[in-house]
C-alpha cells in the first residue's frame, strides 16, 4: 500500500486528495468548510493514515459538492490503497464515545459497496456543514471505496459530539480492517 492521489474536477469543485493507509495521522486539509476539516482530521488521526485535501467548491451555493465530491474521493483513494484487497482482514467494526455520545461503525472491505446510515440530529448544522450531508458523505466513500459500511449514532445530546464519534469511529474500524 503506497499513498493514492486522487483528482476530481467538475463544475462544481476541483480536488486534490492524497491518502496513505500506512501512514502515521500527517495531515493538510482545507475544503473551506472548518467543521469538515475537523473531521477529516481527525479520521485521519484515528485511524493512523496521512492524508491532504485540497478542496475549491462552489460554497457560494452550499456546501453539498464539496462534500459529496471528497467523499468520492476519498472513496476511490481507498478502494485504490487497498489494491487487490488480498492480505486484509477485511471486516471490522469500532464503538467510538464522544461524552455523552456513542457511535458505531462497521466495515466489510468485500469490494460489494453499500451504506446504511442512522443518526438523529438535533439540529440542522454543525457550523458549516449541514447535518444531511454526514449521511451523503459517507453514502459516497461507501460507494466509491466499494465497502459495505453501516453507521450508527446510537445515542447522544449533541451532534458535534456525535458527528466526531462517527468520523473516529470509521477511522478506527477501516484501519482495522
Amino acid at each position: 500500500m503506497s499513498p493514492v492521489t486522487i483528482t476530481r474536477t467538475t463544475n462544481e469543485t476541483d480536488i486534490t486528495l492524497t491518502l496513505d493507509l500506512k501512514g502515521s495521522g500527517r495531515t493538510q486539509i482545507n475544503t473551506g468548510i472548518g467543521f469538515f476539516d475537523h473531521m477529516l482530521n481527525l479520521f485521519a488521526s484515528h485511524g493512523l493514515f496521512d492524508l491532504t485535501v485540497e478542496a475549491n467548491g462552489d460554497l457560494y451555493v452550499d456546501e453539498h459538492h464539496t462534500i459529496e465530491d471528497v467523499g468520492i474521493c476519498l472513496g476511490k483513494a481507498i478502494s485504490q490503497g487497498l489494491g487487490d484487497r488480498s492480505g486484509i482482514v477485511r471486516t471490522a467494526h469500532s464503538y467510538v464515545p464522544m461524552d455523552e455520545a456513542l457511535a458505531r461503525i462497521v466495515v466489510d472491505l468485500s469490494g460489494r459497496p453499500y451504506c446504511v446510515f442512522q443518526a438523529d440530529w438535533h439540529t440542522p448544522r454543525i457550523g458549516g456543514l449541514g447535518t444531511d450531508l454526514i449521511a451523503h458523505f459517507f453514502e459516497s466513500v461507501a460507494i466509491h471505496g466499494g465497502m459495505n459500511l453501516h453507521a450508527h449514532v446510537l445515542y447522544g445530546r449533541n451532534d458535534h459530539h456525535q458527528c466526531e464519534a462517527l468520523y473516529k469511529a470509521f477511522a478506527r474500524a477501516l484501519d482495522a480492517a
